[in-house]
């Protein structure tokens, strides 16, 4: 139990800090940012307090799906806003005026980091994140394809976003093309039933 909630905080607060060098490399935001950042610029709240606004309004809509919260899903919705503000407010405008490769190299550093946090939270098994979580949720309820269901729910975030005056850029793409590689490599480090999985996998190929 102390492991596993060691990975939950420290993925959570990891999350967080992945978001702010994303958003500082000024080179686009993932899709559930571009809403985030959009709706900020139209309310005037910082984004950390949009986004956990937005975690809630989330969680409304497992409702109807029948999707039960966990511990590490509530804990998702609060602590990588509150972990955002506080770490883009203490960075300010540092970065305003940092060459592109500075910029690049922030946006890579986010992705990676995004994806070993996303693999550590999951990988605590306290429930999913409340994004995921409708997801998930979505799929088991309709029967629809998790591809399908992700690039419904992503692309309608992404352009309402984008509309609302989000930061949308080469950095969107490269996160939505590389996350998943990401979590799905980074997974067994975090996890022992992943890591088990993908041990007996090679096995089961050379026994077929």
């Amino acid at each position: 139990m102390p492991l596993r909630l060691l990975k939950l905080f420290l993925g959570l607060i990891a999350y967080g800090v992945s978001m702010v060098m994303m958003l500082q490399s000024d080179l686009g935001l993932m899709p559930w940012d571009v809403l985030h950042q959009g709706l900020s610029l139209q309310g005037g709240w910082p984004m950390g307090r949009v986004t956990i606004a937005v975690s809630f309004a989330v969680l409304l809509m497992w409702i109807p799906i029948r999707q039960k919260p966990g511990f590490g899903t509530l804990c998702n919705a609060v602590v990588i806003g509150l972990v955002f503000d506080l770490v883009n407010g203490w960075i300010g405008d540092r970065l305003l005026d940092a060459p592109l490769a500075a910029r690049a190299a922030l946006l890579a550093g986010g992705i990676v980091l995004n994806g070993a946090a996303t693999a550590a939270y999951l990988g605590a098994h306290f429930g999913p994140g409340p994004r995921d979580g409708l997801m998930t949720g979505l799929v088991r309820r309709t029967g629809r394809s998790v591809r399908l269901v992700r690039t419904l729910i992503e692309g309608s975030v992404l352009v309402s976003g984008f509309l609302l005056g989000g930061t949308l850029g080469l950095g969107t793409v490269a996160y939505m093309l590389l996350i998943g590689p990401l979590i799905q490599a980074m997974l067994p480090w975090f996890d022992s039933r992943a890591r088990a999985a993908a041990d007996v996998a090679p096995l089961v190929d050379r026994s077929s």
